[in-house]
């Protein structure tokens, strides 16, 4: 079975590959028992889609990877903390277990347009069961952000 380290290593690698296509600073993978169903980033500014997080882009891959709309006890690797859009989406497909490594706080420190509300709150007050685990590969996760900003067309939203 695949480790939510290694799950998050690809969202990492995910997150680098927008970097380079001039998106955002974020990466999600999605793993099935040892099977990965997806890898994805934000793709925001290339589709003109404010809802194209790379946590929304990876259940939409995931999904029609097993022609299903529930990802049932699907573990998640996200580079940031979700945000409240994301982390529906992600009690809404039933995946297990959710591991981030930057948080809310990262990304508004970096210029983000973050509603402080934490995925972890967002679960307690909804009675969600989805297992939310933070601070995996942190240091990593939060590097993105300055690789990101070293690109001097970078773009906040």
């Amino acid at each position: 079975m695949i480790t939510p380290e290694e799950l998050m290593t690809l969202a990492i690698e995910a997150c680098r590959r927008g970097i380079a296509a001039g998106q955002s600073p974020f990466g999600c993978a999605i793993a099935l028992g040892d099977r990965v169903i997806a890898q994805s980033h934000n793709t925001v500014v290339m589709t003109t889609d404010i809802t194209a997080h790379a946590e929304v882009n990876a259940l939409r891959a995931g999904c029609l990877e097993i022609d299903d709309i529930f990802l049932t006890d699907a573990m998640v690797a996200t580079t940031c903390e979700p945000c409240p859009m994301c982390m529906a989406a992600l009690h809404w497909a039933r995946v297990g277990t959710v591991y981030y490594g930057a948080t809310i706080g990262d990304a508004d420190a970096s210029g983000f347009n973050e509603l402080h509300l934490p995925a972890s709150e967002l679960l307690r007050i909804g009675g969600s069961s989805v297992k939310l685990v933070g601070d995996l590969l942190a240091d990593e996760c939060c590097e993105l952000f300055a690789e990101w900003k070293a690109n001097p067309s970078h773009r906040v939203y």
